[in-house]
């Protein structure tokens, strides 16, 4: 089995997370499935910023090992990273046993920009993994497009400044586009018919925003980025009021400001999609990190009580899938659907391949007949949702108790049939979601001990779980919690174990709320994603 790590580092500004990129296209190029973790502090200069590459001959999505080889552009990354790897590193500024390159010096010679010695070491790299020059022409090329000449020049330089010492063999796989979540959730949210988008940068949802920005010249798609959160989901509401398929994103400090927003949403039955990132906390935290100790905060978002629909996508595919879904049920239920998600799925590009024709169905707009009651009582608790403007009619929208017509009530008994209809939406919501598949069964699935995770903990227990033949349950839906689909999932387990990325054990909780009481819990609040070899050691640990 094929399945080596490459790592790259060096100071912020120096371009790693580009030249992190560069390395897995061309890895990608090669045949192999990659992964890439992107680790940087809150600094826009100086620091320690380091990307690995991890490539595989099979399906891949946590980090494992220790990197195999080492391109280092300061002597902080040899000092880090450089144990037992092979180590090519820019010799005019770092020491170290291996491949030294004098790119400093190379690109005074070329007339360069310093931060292209990034791509003076790739070009070494190249050389010492036995990987043909075409390749990296190619990848070069692509990359770079009208700045290719003189990046092609460098990497060349470093190529034949260096030495051939391993092998990392071209695989039969076709090439795959590599994708963060991030760029997956922009292409879902859009494939769902999303009309606007609108955002305040907050690590790690910042990179929609941009994609959005990309994805949305010369295209009807209105992108805005307002002053703050509070001003994001208010003017959001304002666009699905106007009959506009909206989404939000933000991170947990952002989703703080959004709170009353979130309560507006479900009061007035405004559809909304919400992509909330986690990050750890309290306040500021680590903003360049991960956590999972968002979870309680997004289930019971929003003072008063009101459906919702919580989704934890796992995969990039999972991203993209859920997030073209999303859009369909807030306008098919009139909720805020949430899409929770982290830096480890948002950031951290994998090989992806997704459906660009992915079926998603588009909610029917329920036209009022005669005079338009907004909030009339149905049977399945959802009203006629109609934009103005509409002709004879006042379209009505009210974040007060409010009878059918939208008209602002104190009556205890039609304040008590609003509650209940909302109670049967709920309900509604509920019946529904059995038509998705809302659980995902990794590893071996008849095995008598699973592991419980959600969201971007799942690749790493899908792995462990091919490893220790162990069964892997996830749920991509956590409200409604989709209990006859779990409770299918775990028909046969012995013993359950839940990993997740918080200290308190939310998903645990949340399973016990359900009568689902796991055997054993095994956190991370590190802030980095589960390291393979650590887990499978923790894993090992707890297993009866």
């Amino acid at each position: 089995m094929n399945d080596y790590s490459i790592c790259i580092g060096g100071k912020a500004g120096e371009g790693i997370n580009k030249a992190g990129l560069l390395i897995g296209r061309l890895l990608g190029l090669l045949g192999y499935h990659v992964y890439m973790y992107y680790d940087y502090p809150s600094l826009i200069r100086g620091g320690h910023n380091f990307a690995i590459l991890r490539c595989a001959d099979h399906e891949i999505g946590a980090m494992c090992g220790k990197p195999d080889i080492v391109c280092a552009l300061d002597q902080e990354t040899v000092n880090r990273h450089g144990d037992g790897a092979l180590l090519i590193y820019d010799a005019d500024v770092a020491k170290g046993e291996g491949i030294g390159i004098p790119a400093t010096t190379i690109i005074r010679e070329e007339g360069g920009a310093p931060i292209a010695r990034n791509t003076i070491l790739i070009g070494a790299f190249c050389r010492a993994a036995g990987i043909p020059q075409e390749i990296l022409r190619g990848a070069i090329t692509n990359e770079f497009g009208k700045r290719a000449e003189e990046n092609l020049r460098l990497a060349l330089r470093g190529y034949h400044a260096g030495e051939e010492r391993m092998q990392i063999p071209i695989q039969k796989n076709e090439s795959l586009p590599l994708l963060t979540g991030n760029d997956a959730i922009a292409l879902g949210l859009i494939r769902g018919g999303l009309d606007a988008y609108v955002s305040y940068p907050m690590t790690p949802s910042s990179s929609i925003l941009h994609t959005m920005a990309d994805l949305a010249q010369g295209t009807p798609l209105l992108v805005l980025h307002p002053e703050n959160e509070i001003a994001v989901i208010t003017m959001a509401l304002g666009l699905s009021y106007a009959g506009k398929r909206v989404a939000v994103g933000t991170s947990g400090g952002g989703f703080c400001l959004m709170n009353e927003g979130v309560s507006l949403a479900g009061m007035a039955e405004q559809p909304v999609v919400i992509v909330m990132a986690m990050r750890p906390g309290p306040s500021t935290g680590m903003p360049t990190y991960s956590s999972q100790g968002d979870l309680n905060f997004v289930l019971h978002a929003g003072h008063g009580e009101f459906p919702r629909i919580v989704i934890a996508p796992g995969t990039t595919e999972e991203a993209y899938e859920w997030s073209a879904r999303a859009m369909h049920l807030a306008w098919q239920f009139q909720v805020p659907v949430f899409v929770l998600s982290d830096k480890n799925l948002g950031e951290h590009p994998k090989s992806t391949e997704i459906d660009p024709a992915f079926p998603v169905p588009v909610a029917s707009v329920r036209s009022p007949r005669g005079t338009y009651a907004r909030y009339c009582n149905t049977p399945d608790g959802i009203s006629p949702f109609y934009p103005p403007p509409l002709t004879g009619n006042v379209v009505k929208v009210n974040s007060y108790t409010h009878d059918d017509s939208g008209i602002t009530t104190e009556d205890p008994g039609q304040a008590a049939a609003h509650a209940v209809k909302l109670i049967r939406k709920g309900a509604t919501i509920e019946n529904e979601m059995v038509n998705y598949g809302c659980i995902r069964v990794d590893g071996a699935e008849e095995a008598p001990v699973a592991l419980i995770c959600f969201g971007s903990t799942g690749e790493a227990c899908r792995e462990i779980g091919d490893r220790l033949s162990l069964r892997v349950i996830r749920p991509i839906v956590l409200e409604p919690f989709p209990l006859a689909q779990f409770a299918d999932a775990l028909a046969g387990v012995e013993q359950m174990i839940v990993v997740e990325e918080n200290a308190t054990g939310q998903l645990d909780s949340l399973l016990r709320g359900y009568g689902i009481v796991a055997d054993r819990r095994i956190a991370n609040v590190s802030g980095r994603p589960f390291h393979l070899d650590e887990l499978e050691l923790k894993v090992k640990g707890v297993m009866q």
